[in-house]
């Protein structure tokens, strides 16, 4: 059974109560009108008033069940949940304050539970490359997600963005509506997270995008690379103590229409100007688990990404269902990541029946490759200790190649619930070859109060 904390319980029941007693001059059927963007109503028009003038709130949840139904590190089958609060207002300057084409973004968010990947699917003393439950991660604990103003010059030719927030925001952007990672969000800040930090941790940051075209963009960003902002107690740290450098992101983005598909084409490069510690050999070229001497170090850290979505398919009486096609692929630097390649691709097709419309079916498959000087340094690990025997609890694990596919289909519940029913394979879990193939079943719910 999923092991549910009873306090995290208790702190939803409250909550709950907490809301429905604020709108409890209201009707349930406002409250749970399928047709309604919020599971809470609209307030009684409160809601879209509000936002006319200017002022939007969110409150959204997202929660992730994983259950190891065969193989893995561990075959003691047990189920995991791992959910997300996120809170949030967007603010139009210009309607509130007359500042021309300026908004400001004001997110929170909490994370609380367990990944069935850490110990069931992957082997402990290695870990995994991908996650089971892309919610789980970055810590149990409440972080200022995002805090920025944009605004928008020359009829919004330039668009600059200013604040603390995460790089995948902007850059390397992608959909999350798959539940294992290797398929949701950026996928850059998914191999060199150490640098790259996802939703939800931010930073200090600015983002400058120059349309090109009506059809294409060109941004750069610059990023505080503090490696503090990442522990569970600096949710809510503003202050600059640990940066040690930038990642600067450069990206070019084509968004075509064709025949009425609408697509989606990235192509960007990073650089890291902090320093960043060689997997493999010393100051002295030599493998540095063998020689006993300190890692080298690298000036700086690089790497670069290609994404593709489009639109394949539509009906002629609705061109919102239809069939989609995607790739993502991701090239690091060999001398200082664990990973240096990645490539992804999959399909989705929204509105596959005519009495569900709104549903939607995704299949996707990933490849995460290990960089070999990475593997090298494990087996002169391991020599240097004189183990060989992968059953050696101090034995380290080589990790090589993971592969992951999920299938999922979307049940749209209401506009403001879809439940996302779940199947994933993962072989050689870790990109180690000794764990078994796991298959995991796995239940996404995304809601919006």
């Amino acid at each position: 059974m999923p092991q549910f904390s009873p306090s995290r319980l208790s702190s939803c029941v409250l909550l709950t109560g907490l809301t429905l007693a604020a709108i409890a001059p209201h009707s349930c059927a406002a409250m749970l009108d399928s047709d309604s963007p919020w599971m809470l109503g609209d307030w009684g028009g409160t809601r879209t008033e509000l936002a006319e003038r200017g002022y939007d709130f969110t409150l959204g949840y997202v929660g992730e069940m994983g259950s190891n139904l065969q193989g893995g590190y561990d075959h003691n089958n047990t189920a995991r949940y791992s959910d997300q609060f996120t809170l949030g207002t967007h603010l139009d300057l210009q309607k509130i304050l007359g500042w021309n084409a300026a908004e400001f973004q004001l997110t929170v968010t909490e994370r609380h539970g367990d990944n069935i990947s850490n110990d069931r699917i992957n082997d402990p003393r290695v870990g995994g490359f991908t996650s089971a439950q892309e919610v789980w991660g970055r810590g149990e604990t409440w972080r200022l997600t995002q805090l920025w103003v944009k605004q928008q010059y020359f009829d919004g030719a330039l668009d600059v963005k200013v604040g603390r927030f995460g790089e995948g925001e902007d850059f390397n952007s992608f959909p999350c509506d798959f539940q294992n990672l290797a398929f949701c969000g950026s996928q850059v800040g998914n191999w060199v997270g150490g640098i790259w930090y996802n939703w939800p941790v931010s930073q200090w940051a600015m983002r400058v995008k120059f349309r090109l075209s009506p059809e294409l963009y060109a941004q750069v960003g610059a990023y505080e690379q503090n490696p503090s902002s990442l522990e569970s107690g600096n949710g809510f740290k503003l202050s600059g103590s640990g940066t040690q450098g930038a990642v600067l992101p450069v990206e070019l983005v084509w968004t075509p229409t064709f025949s009425g598909l609408k697509g989606e084409y990235r192509a960007g490069y990073y650089y890291s100007s902090a320093k960043a510690t060689d997997v493999y050999k010393d100051s002295n070229d030599q493998p540095a688990a063998l020689s006993g001497q300190a890692y080298r170090s690298s000036s700086s850290k690089h790497g670069f990404w290609l994404g593709a979505q489009q639109q394949v398919t539509s009906l002629a009486s609705d061109h919102s269902r239809g069939l989609s096609v995607f790739a993502n692929a991701t090239l690091h630097d060999k001398k200082t990541n664990a990973i240096d390649n990645y490539v992804q691709a999959g399909v989705v097709y929204k509105g596959p029946f005519d009495a569900r419309a709104k549903d939607d079916i995704g299949f996707a498959l990933a490849r995460v490759h290990a960089n070999p000087a990475y593997r090298k340094n494990a087996q002169a690990s391991n020599a240097a200790q004189g183990l060989d025997d992968y059953d050696n609890p101090a034995f380290l694990p080589v990790q090589d190649t993971e592969y992951s596919a999920e299938l999922y289909y979307g049940i749209h519940l209401a506009n403001w619930l879809t439940v996302r029913p779940n199947l994933q394979y993962i072989r050689h879990p870790g990109g180690v070859g000794q764990v078994d193939d796991a298959l995991i079943g796995g239940l996404k719910i995304q809601s919006s109060f």
